[in-house]
């Protein structure tokens, strides 16, 4: 649901679907992951309060029964916390049936928030937060220019937890090409078991013509997995996957060669058992082509 008059192309999780989606900035004050066009076309700037109010209040005009609400677009807590506990407010305000918010962000803006900051955020209705990992190798997170490390993404995610948020995670299968799948599955992996999110999602890595990685796979500087190498990592990703509470894991997306879910740590052989078989089956199938869209 958009109420929204600023233009652009709109992103949100799987899970969002049926939330307001409140667009409190434009783009993504980032933006330069090598893989990722979702916000190049549009200039990154904060809204201001007249216009997030202003949004709030029309939507609370026409659809004064919503209960999830969803910070866009990239990265809202790169807003300053005080700014957004208003923002809250206003919509815990507005919607008397709300029950969460929820909001993508980067390790970078989670740690320039203090733990204080955090806690005041969650008991202010911030209740999930999703953060793109993409990959745990610093080799990788380096060449895409995903500007932080490993250490600073489990850092994030740990602070996110411990202000009692729900942490959803994505990672991109086939990130790391040929050259560094063994190494992006297992310090992937590694991460995901220090971190043990709420939610864990595997994504299959598509790379639209005008994403910048495209320039490199036709240089041949980057070498894409085929059909078979993208499920292979994906089975010694969830091998090495060790968490001790529960973590309920997707792979389903639309880019996925095989949909599969489960809850980790108890589903992990379930799913393995019906991931090994299918991997002899693509020995035939041709690599993923490019898309030219993004997830």
């Amino acid at each position: 649901m958009i109420i929204d008059d600023a233009g652009g192309m709109v992103f949100r999780p799987p899970s969002e679907a049926r939330s307001f989606i409140l667009r409190v900035t434009i783009g993504c004050s980032h933006n330069s992951c090598l893989f990722c066009t979702m916000y190049k076309d549009s200039k990154f700037r904060i809204r201001s309060w007249d216009e997030i109010k202003g949004i709030i209040h029309r939507a609370k005009a026409a659809m004064p029964y919503i209960r999830r609400v969803f910070l866009a677009d990239g990265d809202a807590l790169v807003l300053p916390t005080p700014f957004l506990l208003r923002i809250l407010k206003e919509c815990y305000t507005a919607f008397p049936n709300l029950t969460r918010v929820g909001t993508y962000a980067t390790a970078a803006d989670i740690n320039r928030k203090t733990a204080e900051e955090l806690t005041a955020l969650k008991k202010g209705g911030l209740k999930i937060v999703y953060v793109g990992i993409e990959s745990g190798s610093n080799a990788v997170l380096s060449y895409i220019n995903k500007g932080v490390t490993k250490e600073e993404t489990i850092r994030a995610c740990h602070n996110i937890l411990t202000a009692d948020m729900k942490l959803s995670v994505m990672v991109l299968l086939g990130l790391g090409g040929q050259t560094y799948s063994h190494v992006h599955a297992l310090e992937t992996a590694e991460v995901i078991s220090a971190v043990n999110p709420t939610m864990l999602s595997a994504l299959t890595l598509m790379i639209p013509d005008n994403a910048p990685l495209a320039a490199a796979v036709n240089k041949g500087e980057f070498l894409p997995l085929t059909a078979r190498g993208f499920l292979t990592e994906l089975q010694l990703m969830l091998e090495h996957i060790h968490v001790s509470a529960p973590c309920i894991f997707r792979s389903n997306h639309v880019s996925n060669l095989l949909a599969l879910a489960g809850t980790l740590p108890k589903d992990k052989e379930a799913l393995l058992a019906q991931l090994r078989p299918a991997i002899p089956r693509l020995d035939n199938v041709l690599p993923l082509r490019n898309n030219t869209g993004n997830f």
